[in-house]
């Protein structure tokens, strides 16, 4: 708590802003950051006890400031799990952002499909989860004064905010579908055996993150709003090989469409 405290001020103390939506954005995703109106911007480097990102598409920049007329908090990069983090470290940006103010989280990814129906280039908004990266992420002492010590995961992802997600989506006329996440602590993309076994377990999707950041805002209790962005195709039968780089081109296709999207649920937002 002290470290968060720590962060908090330094943020505090660089700029009266507000904000009560957070934003992280995923693979290739983060361009929306650079949609932020009146933003200041914060390399993680410069904060407090923030971990920095390592991955290629990911900017790794704190963007506070307006978007469609609403406060925000973006993350410009996330941090993920196989970039060596303990899992402590990967949660610290929901935390900070609780410490802040913030109240709905919008969290995205690029995901492999697990099935034929969810084609690339589908947003996915995500129901449930399915959390095979090795940790809860809440292992340790519990900060009581972000949650209880053993919080319920069964609602992770706010129903009320997913279904105005789909109206949106609906309005927009953009390909979505509705299912469940699958994440693993990666860096290796999945097997075929592994891929039947996702299936099989009930997935959708899969990915590398997105899981902890729910955990920890649900932990916390921000309503939360899980996008995956299929960028690949991991169905046994299908699957050719998958590199970081298609999935970044295919992201880079996905952009004009998450964009609206994205900008349009904000705009709903309270």
């Amino acid at each position: 708590m002290q470290k968060l405290r720590e962060a908090a001020n330094w943020i505090q103390a660089h700029t009266d802003l507000q904000a009560r939506i957070g934003l992280i954005l995923g693979s290739g995703l983060g361009i929306l950051a650079d949609e932020v109106e009146e933003a200041r911007r914060f390399p993680y480097a410069d904060i407090p006890h923030f971990p920095v990102s390592t991955v290629e598409g990911h900017a790794g920049q704190w963007v506070m400031g307006s978007l469609e007329g609403k406060k925000v908090i973006a993350m410009q990069g996330r941090i993920h799990y196989y970039e060596g983090y303990p899992p402590e470290r990967i949660i610290f940006p929901v935390r900070l952002m609780k410490l802040l103010g913030v109240e709905h989280l919008i969290v995205t990814n690029a995901c492999g499909s697990l099935r034929e129906d969810f084609p690339v280039g589908s947003m996915v908004f995500i129901k449930d989860q399915i959390n095979f990266m090795g940790s809860s992420f809440l292992r340790g002492p519990n900060l009581d004064e972000l949650g209880p010590r053993f919080p319920d995961m069964s609602a992770a992802y706010d129903s009320a905010f997913r279904q105005m997600g789909a109206r949106i989506a609906q309005k927009l006329e953009v390909n979505w579908k509705e299912g469940v996440h699958l994440a693993v602590s990666g860096p290796c993309f999945e097997t075929k055996a592994e891929m039947r076994m996702m299936r099989l377990l009930g997935a959708d999707t899969v990915g590398m993150s997105t899981i902890p950041e729910a955990i920890a805002a649900a932990h916390a209790g921000i309503k939360t709003l899980g996008i995956a962005c299929v960028t690949d195709l991991s169905v046994p039968d299908k699957h050719e090989g998958v590199s970081h780089e298609e999935v970044m081109a295919v992201a880079e296709r996905m952009k004009p469409d998450f964009i609206r999207l994205v900008k349009s649920i904000v705009r709903e937002l309270p």
